[in-house]
């Protein structure tokens, strides 16, 4: 008899935890759904921040080849 209500007591248990997990994947889901907009913002950002990199690199070869033609480099 012991042995049987041991069984049931952790049957309980499992089921308890088996609902517990249950619940928790829509917000776990929400979580990936919401890093992956995160992560599709930071792309974004990166990609702004190589095309203004790009636009200053070209500035300043500009600016240095104005500043040899008018012998105004240091």
């Amino acid at each position: 008899m012991p042995d049987n209500v041991t069984n049931q007591l952790l049957l309980e248990h499992l089921k308890a935890i088996q609902a517990k997990l249950a619940s928790m994947d829509d917000p776990i889901n929400e979580l990936h759904a919401d890093v992956r907009g995160v992560k599709s913002h930071v792309a974004g950002f990166m990609q702004s921040e190589i095309s203004r990199d790009s636009t200053i690199a070209t500035m300043q070869e500009r600016l240095d080849r104005i500043e040899r033609r008018l012998e105004l480099h240091d």
